[in-house]
């Protein structure tokens, strides 16, 4: 198991001028295996973050990112460790903060 990380979640926020507080993916599928590229949807909590405040929701939005560039651009981890159970069991993961996302769309409601 690797070390824990160094700040919360509330202190990732406050380090964010301008992002996106993603709390939940929905049906991520595979677009290209090899290249860990994945396809889905934000659900149930996105929020925009200015100044380090989060400000209001947003649309939930499409994704198609591959997950090892995701991973390369981490600039925090959060000491605090979640389990989510999943459709095979479950796993134990920190929050995460990024320096970049892509983001393919958004919903029309």
């Amino acid at each position: 198991m690797r070390a824990e990380g160094e700040a919360d979640v509330d202190q990732m926020i406050a380090s964010t001028e301008h992002g996106l507080l993603v709390t939940r993916f929905h049906y991520t599928n595979p677009v290209h295996p090899k290249l860990a590229i994945i396809t889905g949807m934000t659900r149930d909590g996105t929020f925009l973050v200015e100044g380090g405040r989060i400000v209001g929701p947003v649309k939930n939005l499409r994704f198609t990112q591959s997950y090892l560039d995701a991973l390369a651009c981490t600039v925090g981890v959060a000491r605090e460790r979640r389990t989510l159970r999943g459709f095979l069991g479950g796993v134990v993961v920190p929050a995460i903060r990024l320096e970049a996302w892509t983001f393919t769309g958004t919903t029309e409601h």
